[in-house]
C-alpha cells in the first residue's frame, strides 16, 4: 500500500484526557493542551521565551513550562498528539520534561 493511500487516524481529547499538541518549526517549538469538545486552548508555551542554549534544551524548557502551566489550572492528565514528527529529538525532549513536570500520558 503506498503512502498515499494510508489514513491517519485523529487524536481527539475526551472529557478526562486534554490534548497536548506540539509544533516544530526549524527554529522553535511549541506546544498547546487544548479542549477539543469545547475548542478552546487552555494553556500554551512555546520556545519563544527561551533563547539560552539548544533547541533540546528550549524543548525541555517548554515541557516543563506547560506542564507547570496544565497543572495550575487543573489538568494533569493529557493526550500527547505529537503530530506528523517523530519521536525524537525535540519533540522527545519536550515530552519527557512534561513527564517530570506531573502530566500523565
Amino acid at each position: 500500500m503506498s503512502k498515499d493511500k494510508i489514513k491517519k487516524t485523529k487524536i481527539k481529547s475526551t472529557e478526562d484526557r486534554k490534548r497536548l499538541s506540539v509544533f516544530r518549526s526549524s527554529l522553535h517549538i511549541y506546544a498547546q493542551v487544548i479542549d477539543d469538545i469545547t475548542g478552546k486552548t487552555l494553556v500554551s508555551s512555546s520556545s519563544l521565551k527561551y533563547d539560552k542554549g539548544s533547541n533540546i534544551d528550549a524543548a525541555k524548557q517548554v515541557g516543563l513550562a506547560i506542564a507547570k502551566l496544565s497543572k495550575d489550572n487543573g489538568i494533569s492528565k493529557v493526550i500527547f498528539d505529537r503530530g506528523p514528527y517523530i519521536y525524537k529529538g525535540r519533540v522527545k525532549a519536550l515530552a519527557e520534561s512534561a513527564r517530570e513536570g506531573g502530566l500523565i500520558f
